[in-house]
């Protein structure tokens, strides 16, 4: 046994002696071994934090708890600055909004017509704005900065009963933050210029997201009649407060003396006896004071009657039912116009109806014709999906260009021209 042990231990103090030797003759190769260990212990030191991290909640603190994980059907935008925007109301969240448009357009102006850089032909100032594009939301913009007002140059012959619509974007006003803007709507005391004032005009109505989003409203009729008739009120839930650089689309409806103002899903405002008085006529609309780009202004009488339309005429057209710029799904506004469909058929089990879609004359003959198809069918499956009305009841079919209702030679006629028709089969 004695021998072994000697022969062992022999060999050992042979490896220990070459290794030394090795690092004193290798000197770079020793100094290289140790580099290389430094590195290997502070990566695995890093490592190791890394998951002690993960798995171990730092002491004396609160765990927050995992989020729920963001629903597919939440879609996003983005911001100019690229960062995420709000997510963009689903289908159902509509389910309680209840604006339905006029049929009848009387002003449209998305201000295809007007050059980049130029003044907006059908508006007037006394200051300026220019037509601008964006990176994010397609199509022409007004854009409007400071204290100056834009107005419709022309007086609106407005009924009774009417809706206002247009897209708005808040922006940046000249210090570099976001400014806020104020939306009139009129009786103007004079029909060739603006009416300069804090309550401008014989009357008005008022809607302003202030320059950190809150939105407000006032009402006013200026003489001793309206003395004592005005209304004031803002919004204080800070879900609905506006932010910069995202796009809202508002809509007013006029009723008589009521007013109803919505962005996006949310009503904002209902004042019943918003303008008690038969002699108030409003006829202008007018942008102001802060910052914002503009789009997709539309003015039309009254809501139809669909009910009535279907079953004596056999045909229903819509306005309410809302895409995208060349786009096939149909978008949240367009509920409550659908629900109003889903409705006279509910009730009447034995019509069936075909679903139409029809186009202006912009682009080629063909890809209008494709796209008046798919939104048919993309009516279709809403009216199935989303109110349960049999497929086998319903037909789809695209007209595209073939078929305009008025020339396709400015905006507010191709406005039109941009509709569904659901006929009786």
């Amino acid at each position: 046994m004695k021998p072994l042990f000697l022969f062992l231990t022999a060999v050992c103090l042979a490896a220990l002696h070459n290794t030394a030797s090795a690092q004193i003759l290798n000197p770079k190769k020793l100094l290289e071994r140790k580099a290389n260990k430094v590195i290997e212990k502070k990566t695995d030191q890093a490592i190791d934090s890394l998951f002690d991290k993960k798995e171990k909640p730092a002491e004396n603190k609160e765990v927050k708890k995992e989020e729920p994980a963001e629903k597919p059907d939440a879609q996003k935008e983005e911001t100019q600055a690229g960062e995420p925007a709000k997510a963009v109301p689903v289908f159902q969240s509509f389910s309680k909004y209840d604006f339905i448009p006029g049929s009848k357009v009387i002003f449209y102006d998305d201000f295809s017509q007007d050059n980049v850089g130029d003044f907006p032909a059908l508006w007037n100032t006394n200051g300026s704005a220019e037509v601008v594009t964006t990176n994010l939301y397609p199509g022409h913009w007004m854009k409007f900065q400071g204290t100056k007002t834009i107005w419709t140059d022309e007086l609106l012959s407005l009924p009774d009963n009417y809706t206002i619509e247009f897209d708005i974007i808040p922006a940046k006003g000249e210090d570099g933050n976001m400014d806020g803007y104020m939306v009139r709507l009129i009786q103007a005391n004079n029909p060739k210029a603006w009416d300069a004032g804090a309550v401008p005009g014989k009357a008005g109505f008022t809607f302003g997201v202030e320059y950190f989003g809150r939105p407000y409203y006032r009402t006013y009729i200026n003489g001793e009649e309206g003395q004592g008739l005005g209304l004031t009120g803002f919004t204080d839930d800070k879900t609905k407060y506006q932010k910069e650089n995202q796009k809202y689309h508002i809509a007013i409806w006029v009723q008589k003396s009521r007013v109803r103002l919505y962005a996006d899903e949310n009503k904002l405002v209902d004042l019943p006896k918003a303008f008690p008085l038969a002699s108030v006529k409003l006829d202008r609309l007018r942008f102001e004071q802060g910052a914002a780009l503009v789009s997709n202004v539309r003015i039309a009488v009254g809501a139809p009657d669909m009910r009535n339309k279907l079953m004596t005429e056999g045909k229903i057209v819509s306005y309410g039912i809302y895409f995208d710029v060349n786009k096939d799904q149909v978008k949240p506004q367009s509920y409550p116009s659908l629900k109003e469909i889903a409705a006279i058929l509910k009730e009447n089990p034995e019509i069936k109806i075909t679903i139409v879609g029809h186009t202006d004359a912009d682009g080629a003959d063909a890809s209008n014709l494709d796209l008046s198809g798919r939104r048919a069918a993309a009516v279709k499956n809403e009216l199935v999906k989303s109110f349960g009305i049999e497929a086998s009841r319903m037909e789809t079919t695209g007209k595209g260009e073939s078929q305009p209702v008025a020339p396709n030679d400015k905006p507010a006629n191709k406005a039109l021209n941009r509709r569904v028709e659901f006929i009786k089969n």
